[in-house]
């Protein structure tokens, strides 16, 4: 005979509440939050909703569905030079769903919000017609006037990026089986698709130097499309220079046709801004000082329309789609 599961009710308060540390969340017993930025700071605010079978496998360990859920959020208060206070979490349930799954959705949770110093606080649980849907709702602040938008990019600027790309969207094949690297290769590319490591040691970085600046979630050439776009500019983006961990150059190497979904696949969460050339020295020293390492990847240009994209030698780069999108 099946367990019976706890009811609505029951189920927030055995899983959910714990999370709710902030005084503000109140327990989750009322109906709202109430949180109060610092004087002469203002708020962040940005949310994402992941869906089974589109962001995440419905069969991925549920401390991981979870924990990817809040860093992909977690990424863009990074990238907008901000420090995360805390979330909202919508979770709508398949009709399968169990108390075991729920629990260690939970200790997924509990996990990340120790390690990032961050509270649940407040969100609505329901049942889904389909398959499992999470949105969470992140909440940062920064120094008033300090977040940098995608619209502030200037021609001349450099064009930087951290960390390596590449890595999510390899982990996606890898994790679909599409891709069979060394057992040491799959599990750090896999480990990049499923927990992404959104860049918050790069915030105040990022707030002192940056004109703007986005995440990398949709594919990087594609996102800083998005910047030039609202910007009223265009850049080209140099190949050779995109920062490539030794899984992906070795993936690379085996089959250069990848190339076009290292540089547009998606799933990277590394932080894209433009810098001032005169600060591009300092902006990458500060960085590195930080421990989040960072490249310059091509230039701003005067004129618009989408980046370019060019190999050694200068011979343009046609990619095979522009970025990753869901739909």
């Amino acid at each position: 005979m099946a367990a019976r599961r706890p009811g609505e009710f029951a189920l927030i308060e055995r899983y959910f509440r714990p999370l709710a540390s902030d005084p503000g969340a109140f327990g989750l017993t009322d109906d709202a939050a109430l949180y109060r930025p610092r004087a002469g700071e203002e708020l962040v605010l940005t949310t994402d909703l992941l869906a089974a079978g589109i962001h995440f496998f419905a069969d991925d360990p549920p401390d991981l569905i979870a924990r990817k859920a809040l860093r992909v959020n977690l990424s863009d208060l990074a990238a907008k030079g901000a420090e995360p206070v805390g979330y909202l979490l919508a979770l709508a349930l398949p009709g399968d769903w169990t108390e075991a799954w729920i629990r260690r959705f939970a200790a997924g949770l509990a996990a990340d919000q120790k390690q990032y110093g961050i509270s649940l606080l407040g969100g609505d649980t329901s049942r889904a017609s389909g398959g499992l849907t999470i949105a969470v709702t992140a909440i940062g602040r920064v120094p008033k006037g300090t977040m940098p938008r995608r619209a502030g990019a200037k021609a001349g600027e450099a064009v930087f990026v951290s960390g390596t790309v590449g890595d999510g969207a390899l982990g996606l094949r890898v994790r679909s089986g599409a891709l069979s690297p060394n057992p040491r290769a799959a599990k750090f590319l896999r480990d990049r698709y499923l927990v992404p490591e959104p860049r918050l040691a790069l915030a105040p970085v990022v707030r002192r130097f940056a004109t703007s600046a986005m995440d990398v979630s949709d594919g990087l050439v594609g996102d800083l499309a998005h910047i030039c776009e609202v910007s009223g500019v265009t850049a080209v983006v140099h190949a050779d220079r995109v920062p490539l961990s030794p899984a992906a150059k070795a993936a690379l190497a085996a089959d250069p046709a990848l190339q076009s979904l290292i540089l547009n696949g998606g799933d990277d969460y590394e932080i894209l801004a433009t810098v001032p050339p005169k600060s591009a020295a300092a902006y990458a020293a500060a960085a590195n000082a930080a421990g989040v390492p960072v490249t310059q990847i091509g230039e701003i240009l005067a004129g618009k329309g989408p980046p370019s994209v060019i190999g050694a030698g200068g011979k343009p780069i046609v990619l095979a789609a522009a970025s990753h999108t869901h739909f």
